[in-house]
């Protein structure tokens, strides 16, 4: 009996020792419900970019003008004397060098004028010719001698007035060309100024355009053009003319450029597009989808240096394309964030990986 009693106390007393150590640890212990928690925390990990790699090119910068061919010069050939027409060897259409007869008018009396006005000029000279022997055997007076001098001058004057006018009678082309319109018809009388024919000069054919104040400082006289009219026509020029005075309206230069057009085949008045050549620069073409603003409100890409650290480059847009925006302000050799550019700031680690290569089963970000 005493037995069982000192063993019953034995194991109190052990147990009593037992809490007593538990109430003295030096600090909590971890329960289920932290351990559980410290299991699923996830490790602290980079966030994820994908990056293509970009090169710059020799790109051509160009501007688009709209405009329409215009004749290099249009001219109403007109009669300079009277007379009756007689003939007009030529039809709308026809291609006509310079010189050739457009209208002509009666001669009338103009041919014996001018034999008159030669035989007085024969005249003239055979009296100076004596006067001037006389002379020098001081038989004739200074004043004689002036006066026969004048009445030569005269004679020769009236000739050359007599033979323009026979050749007035011809009414010619000034310069290559094609006659647009006709405004004599044989039997017509016509008068001084009254018009013959409508003369057209399309060889150089021009192509007359505006430029934006924007644009204006881009395009240089000597610039290489390609334009393509609304007949689906292309042609080759160059910019011969930039205007320096503005119109008070539009606000915007006149420019012309000049296009060969030898066999006649363009027309005058056709719509254009001409794009012009106005500089070559290193670029990048890049998908508008990739431009982002900085904090500033700076338009730019972000890219990733060697050290994975986020970059961000303010850009230049300098041209338009179908296949994407031409920027300047990038390295030649860029590796841009074509994935995940708007979780991600300047200066911020991260993990690039090649958009090239097929993502891992965790997320890009």
């Amino acid at each position: 009996m005493k037995k069982n009693l000192l063993i019953a106390t034995l194991i109190g007393v052990g147990l009593l020792l037992w809490l007593a150590s538990g109430m003295f640890s030096s600090g909590p212990q971890p329960t289920l419900d932290t351990k559980t928690a410290a299991l699923a925390e996830p490790e602290q990990t980079l966030p994820r970019v994908r990056v293509t790699q970009f090169n710059a090119e020799q790109r051509t910068l160009t501007r688009i003008l709209r405009g329409k061919t215009a004749s290099k010069r249009t001219a109403r050939v007109s009669a300079e004397t009277t007379g009756r027409v007689i003939a007009r060897p030529v039809e709308r259409g026809d291609h006509v060098s310079e010189g050739a007869v457009l209208c002509e008018l009666a001669v009338n009396d103009r041919q014996a004028a001018v034999e008159e006005a030669t035989a007085a000029l024969s005249q003239a000279e055979i009296e100076y010719a004596g006067a001037l022997e006389l002379k020098d055997r001081n038989l004739l007076s200074k004043i004689r001698i002036a006066q026969v001098a004048s009445e030569l001058e005269a004679a020769r004057a009236a000739l050359t007035r007599q033979q323009l006018n026979l050749e007035r009678t011809r009414i010619v082309a000034p310069f290559d060309g094609v006659i647009e319109e006709l405004h004599m018809d044989v039997g017509d009388l016509a008068s001084v100024g009254a018009p013959c024919a409508t003369l057209i000069d399309l060889d150089p054919l021009l192509i007359s355009a505006n430029v934006s104040e924007r644009d204006i400082n881009f395009i240089k006289p000597g610039s290489p053009v390609t334009a393509r009219t609304s007949t689906d026509e292309k042609l080759l020029g160059e910019v011969t003319f930039v205007g320096s005075l503005s119109d008070a309206t539009t606000r915007t230069y006149p420019v012309e450029i000049t296009v060969p057009n030898a066999d006649y085949r363009l027309r005058a008045g056709l719509t254009t597009v001409a794009s012009v050549e106005t500089q070559t620069v290193l670029a990048h073409r890049i998908s508008p989808a990739l431009f982002t603003l900085n904090d500033a409100g700076v338009i730019g890409l972000r890219a990733v240096d060697r050290n994975s650290r986020v970059v961000f480059h303010p850009v230049t847009i300098v041209e338009d394309a179908v296949d994407g925006a031409w920027v300047t302000g990038l390295p030649g050799v860029v590796r841009l964030i074509t994935v995940g550019q708007e979780f991600v700031s300047a200066g911020q680690l991260v993990e690039a990986l090649d958009a090239s290569v097929a993502p891992a089963t965790a997320s890009l970000l």
